[in-house]
């Protein structure tokens, strides 16, 4: 995937892992780092199951980034002290 694919499927994996974990975004910066870090750990928590994790800029992709972004806010809400949920 080319960065531009990342920033993309970043920004759209954080914004919606921030409207899921505290029903209000991060900032658009910030959604897109937390998102592409999001995608990256998404990636290595479906490997490691036996899934594929990133194959491209597609709705499967997506849904992975997503639940990656999730896992990766929880983490920020937790080490920086703010409230999730």
């Amino acid at each position: 995937m080319s960065i531009i694919s990342w920033i993309i499927l970043g920004l759209i994996a954080g914004f919606l892992g921030s409207k899921i974990v505290n029903k209000s975004g991060q900032g658009m910066l910030l959604d897109i780092v937390l998102g592409v870090v999001g995608a990256v750990v998404g990636g290595v928590i479906f490997s490691f199951f036996g899934a594929s994790g990133i194959t491209g800029l597609n709705i499967y992709s997506l849904i992975v980034a997503v639940i990656g972004s999730i896992v990766v806010l929880y983490l920020y809400h937790s080490v920086t002290g703010r409230r999730s949920l």
